[in-house]
């Protein structure tokens, strides 16, 4: 059986996603309570979006595959639907940086990382210290010097569309570096908080960030609002632009389609784009 979890985590202590040996990581925290509380081999897990160590996320999604009885016995001898057992039992073994906030059955053709249609980021930036809240240091990020939010805004919103986002991603061999950006947009909100709003139908390794940082140059001055998109066309990456922090980086949400034959469609849509000879 497939089950769909929805989790939220503080990636202040983690080493990322990813499981790597040694280290803190969400999958690995996550997998081992999986484990405990239904009584298995810590189970392998498809996220819908990998983040880097320190990144935060309000709305990831993974999904695993476990037997039926395995899944059935889950409730004990209470009456509660499986997957409301196993949120209440995973808040007894998790650690409080990481909280599961749904679990359910889903159809074995739902893939937490193929079906997902967009991921929605967020990150926040603090362009006047004095004024720095010290209760959000680990997901906001203070810059020195003041940001206009509106030149941000208006760089941000040329790079909108399906482009080829080479300048702003890490290289790995044979992945396209061609996503669809459908929203990148600045504002300040009523803390005086510059925040960004970042939406894709997926992402290349540091995209997010390396997107931010070629805005933060346009909000500081020295870039003029149609540089970044220069950056971009150009297919390279640019010392000018600056892989910002990871802790001001949150994955907010990522969306999936309302039915089982469209996140059939969708994963075979995006297992065909990200294949090693694409791009």
């Amino acid at each position: 059986m497939r089950i769909r979890i929805d989790l939220a985590y503080d990636g202040t202590d983690f080493s990322g996603w990813a499981r790597q040996p040694g280290l803190r990581t969400v999958e690995e925290t996550l997998a081992q309570g999986l484990g405990r509380v239904l009584r298995v081999d810590p189970p392998r897990l498809v996220v819908g979006g990998r983040t880097d160590a320190g990144v935060h996320a309000r709305g990831s999604v993974c999904h695993l595959d476990v037997d039926e009885e395995v899944w059935r016995r889950v409730p004990g001898r209470s009456d509660r639907a499986p997957g409301d057992a196993l949120v209440t039992r995973l808040r007894g073994v998790l650690p409080p940086d990481v909280a599961v906030r749904a679990a359910a059955e889903v159809h074995p053709d739902f893939d937490a990382r193929f079906s997902a249609l967009r991921r929605r980021y967020s990150y926040r930036l603090q362009d006047r210290p004095a004024g720095a809240d010290p209760l959000r240091r680990h997901d906001t990020v203070v810059v020195r010097h003041p940001l206009d939010a509106g030149s941000m805004d208006e760089a941000a919103r040329t790079l909108v569309g399906l482009r080829d986002f080479a300048a702003f991603c890490k290289p790995r061999e044979g992945a396209t570096t061609i996503r669809t950006l459908l929203d990148f947009r600045w504002r300040r909100d009523d803390a005086d908080v510059v925040v960004g709003t970042v939406v894709a139908d997926a992402f290349c390794h540091s995209m997010v960030r390396a997107l931010v940082g070629a805005v933060v140059a346009v909000g500081e001055g020295r870039r003029a609002p149609g540089w970044p998109e220069e950056v971009q066309r150009a297919g390279r990456r640019d010392p000018g632009v600056r892989v910002m922090p990871a802790h001001g980086l949150c994955l907010e949400e990522i969306t999936y389609p309302g039915t089982v034959e469209g996140q059939r469609r969708r994963g075979q849509e995006s297992r065909a784009v990200r294949a090693p000879h694409a791009g």
